[in-house]
């Protein structure tokens, strides 16, 4: 298995996103969730990506879940020398569909220092590899809450530290005051704001880049029904919900291109982002996640497949064919896209 960096830290070039282990896709067990794990990291996905506000919330909490980290403490103590682990902070609001335009995160220096150690001691960990800060305090400087960081690495706290949802300008800031090792936000085929000023930060910074929803929440994939989104948060959204029907033109396109190549639609979407990062000039690692073995192991045959120019071209053309938003919430600077 080859491997990428994201700065200095050398991790998989596909990574697994540990949300979809939790409620949010639909039931699963912490058991089966840890057995999904081990399949993947026997398979050679060593990163993993998680975060304190993963999980479903128990009964009157007021602050972050914290039950998906916890799911991965067990795990953990049995093979944390061959993972590379990341987690994330700031998001303080529940995730129980309460007014998404309420202020919903805490960047304070001290609130940085109090959630690291809480996510240590759920993790069952001395160090995290990276740590990112999951969306930006609108009334916190960022240099601040980087600065903050920037202390706990010096604790040996962290290793790395990464930001979520940012902007180029301020991870320029950011970057002023500690080198950032990776930037979190969304990027797949039909979400490509990023590529006009994110990127391009990225690549000039040697930022590394971690896109999330790497095949759209699975809609790419075409596996999913409408009526299995409607279940979750997907179906609220307006890619996923009233466009449902519209989107699916770009469904069969990528569906198109994986029939050429003998492969599947996350595959081709795969291959496709990182392809299109190269070109950009910056190190990217997807991290898309999954209940089921199987489609973790698939999703490492998209490192060996090669898309050519015609078979780019018919992709990119996806760009000018979505309907609806990215965003999954009301206020639209939940997102870089919304400051830029």
């Amino acid at each position: 298995m080859t491997t990428t960096r994201l700065g200095d830290l050398i991790v998989s070039p596909i990574g697994f996103g540990c949300m979809a282990l939790s409620h949010v896709y639909g039931g699963t067990t912490d058991e089966a969730a840890r057995a999904t794990l081990g399949a993947a990291v026997d398979a050679g996905i060593t990163f993993l990506d998680t975060s304190d506000v993963y999980g479903k919330p128990r009964e009157g909490a007021s602050r972050p879940a914290g039950t998906n980290e916890e799911m991965l403490a067990p795990f953990l103590a049995k093979r944390r020398d061959e993972v590379q682990l990341a987690t994330k902070f700031g998001i303080t609001a529940p995730r129980d569909g309460t007014d998404a335009t309420a202020k919903r995160t805490d960047g304070r220096p001290e609130y940085a220092r109090s959630a690291c150690d809480a996510s240590l001691a759920r993790l069952g960990v001395e160090t995290i590899d990276l740590y990112y800060h999951h969306r930006p305090d609108p009334d916190m400087p960022i240099e601040e809450t980087v600065g903050a960081m920037a202390e706990l690495i010096e604790a040996g706290k962290i290793r790395h530290i990464g930001l979520s949802e940012v902007t180029s300008e301020e991870l320029r800031r950011a970057h002023a005051v500690h080198p950032i090792a990776a930037l979190q936000s969304e990027w797949s085929l039909w979400s490509r704001d990023v590529e006009g000023r994110v990127v391009p930060a990225c690549a000039e910074l040697g930022v590394g880049f971690v896109p999330y929803s790497p095949l759209g929440r699975g809609f790419l994939t075409g596996t999913l029904t409408k009526e299995q989104v409607a279940g979750d948060f997907r179906g609220g959204t307006s890619r996923m919900g009233e466009a449902w029907d519209a989107n699916q033109k770009i469904v069969e396109i990528v569906a198109e291109v994986a029939r050429r190549h003998d492969a599947t639609n996350a595959q081709v979407a795969l291959a496709w982002l990182l392809h299109r990062a190269a070109q950009m000039g910056v190190s990217a690692v997807p991290i898309p996640g999954s209940r089921k073995p199987e489609r973790a192991l698939e999703n490492l045959g998209a490192v060996d497949l090669r898309l050519d120019a015609d078979d780019m071209t018919q992709l990119d053309s996806i760009r000018s064919l979505v309907e609806g938003s990215r965003n999954i919430v009301n206020n639209p600077t939940w997102i870089s896209s919304g400051r830029e």
